[in-house]
């Protein structure tokens, strides 16, 4: 039996004897690992209930399903032999398990920071591994793009019917805030999801388009402009920021004619969605939607005096993390060390937490446990060791994978989200799947069918 894309044989063409031996690859066969990618990419719509946000850990059905996946995938790869990451891809994660692992021996509280580390791991380290040896072709990568804008599309209807019925987070003086099955206290999950689904949708209508399968082109083109509208209704400035970034890379990766003529497209859909958002806002519950998403979007550039609040706390969180970082420059405080020092470096106007309800919860007002921007996180917790692995990391994968430009959009969806936001939730696990993606087309020198250039050719092997 030959070896299979992107594996290698043990030295002497098979593996070791034994019933082991012979059940291994049987069970690989029947079980193709993309699958529990996508499994675990879906299981982040699973409701996990209201979690106390200062809880030590969390695990939600998402990590069990990643965990899974590292269960399943990873011995048999290191049994294989199987290389599934290239030399710089293994170079990298290494120096961030290094990096949080020195940043957690030099902690303060050592025992805290054990569990921030385990995180850390799992989020950057383990998972990406997983992810880049389950996905080896580009069926896979489709595999997982499809479960990517099934999740989106699910949540995004949960979020408009919440947005039409008043059944949302509290925004504005109403329950309107779509936030699909996540809850109050996790109001940013579904323009996670749903960004991610939109860019997914849009990967898969350019490889349906790059085959000329027109149903497929109008099919997926058709599902990513229906997710723009929960996104709007999500109130996430930052997401409606990175997507639009995301898409417009994507687009001049892939096809920059197109890219210009879709601007064109795109702002006539804009038009469109704020003339459906003012009729929801009649009809639906009255909140006056369109006035709700056009503030917000003026909202975008009040960097200054008429910031609000939750501008201006994230201003001066970054504030609060440079300061801790002045103090600890080399490794850090230590992983989810921050609360701790927060309240000796932070502004005297800085909140005690923001105020969440509605979408089935009371009020509640949760504790600014983080600064809000993961580059800060990192270089608070885990200083310039840490910070400098990190962009490592992110750059290296990134600069790796221009060939497939759908992934790339993906990663630089969430390096410009990291700018306003950082990991913890229930969708931090798609962080992982977004890494891993981009390990797996470096590793295979790119997937460009799903798309990319025109000009590219597409490559038959997997690793060299």
């Amino acid at each position: 039996m030959s070896p299979q894309l992107g594996q290698q044989a043990r030295p002497g063409g098979a593996l070791r004897g034994g019933p082991a031996a012979a059940l291994l690859p049987r069970v690989r066969a029947a079980l193709n690992p993309a699958q529990l990618v996508a499994l675990t990419i879906l299981l982040v719509c699973v409701p996990s209930g209201n979690q106390d946000v200062t809880a030590a850990v969390h695990v939600t059905p998402a990590d069990v399903g990643s965990l899974v996946l590292v269960a399943v995938t990873l011995p048999f790869a290191l049994w294989r032999r199987t290389r599934f990451l290239s030399p710089t891809t293994a170079l990298l994660l290494g120096g961030v398990l290094l990096a949080v692992a020195m940043a957690t021996a030099a902690s303060q509280d050592p025992h805290e920071s054990l569990s921030g580390f385990v995180r850390f791991v799992q989020i950057f380290v383990i998972v990406p591994a997983a992810v880049a040896c389950a996905v080896r072709d580009r069926r896979d990568l489709r595999l997982v793009l499809t479960a990517f804008a099934a999740a989106a599309l699910v949540e995004g209807a949960v979020g408009v019917e919440q947005y039409l019925t008043g059944t949302g987070a509290s925004y504005a003086g109403g329950d309107s805030r779509a936030v699909g099955t996540f809850g109050a206290q996790d109001v940013m999950a579904m323009s996670v999801v749903v960004s991610f689904g939109l860019l997914a949708s849009l990967g898969l209508s350019l490889e349906a388009r790059r085959e000329r399968r027109r149903r497929a082109v109008a099919g997926w083109a058709l599902a990513a402009g229906a997710l723009v509208l929960p996104l709007a209704l999500s109130f996430s400035r930052g997401s409606w920021i990175a997507t639009a970034v995301a898409v417009t890379l994507t687009l001049a990766l892939a096809d920059i004619r197109l890219l210009l003529r879709g601007g064109v497209i795109l702002a006539a859909a804009a038009v469109v969605a704020l003339g459906g958002l003012t009729a929801a806002g009649v009809v639906g519950n009255g909140n006056g939607g369109d006035a709700s998403v056009t503030a917000r979007l003026s909202s975008i550039g009040s960097v200054t005096g008429e910031a609000d609040q939750s501008v201006t706390d994230r201003y001066d969180l970054w504030t609060t993390a440079g300061r801790i970082w002045r103090e600890h420059p080399l490794t850090g405080v230590g992983p989810k060390e921050f609360p701790a020092f927060r309240d000796a470096h932070a502004p005297l106007r800085l909140s005690s937490g923001s105020d969440t309800a509605g979408a089935g919860a009371g009020f509640s007002r949760e504790p600014l446990l983080s600064p809000h921007n993961m580059y800060m996180l990192v270089l608070s917790e885990q200083g310039l060791v840490g910070i400098t692995a990190f962009g490592a990391l992110v750059l290296g994968t990134l600069i790796g994978a221009r060939r497939t430009p759908v992934v790339v959009g993906l990663l630089i969806w969430q390096l410009v989200d990291f700018l306003y936001g950082d990991i913890g939730g229930t969708t931090t696990v798609l962080v992982s799947v977004v890494v891993g993606l981009c390990a797996s087309a470096v590793a295979r020198g790119g997937l460009p069918a799903i798309p990319g250039p025109r000009s590219e050719p597409i490559l038959a092997e997997a690793t060299r």
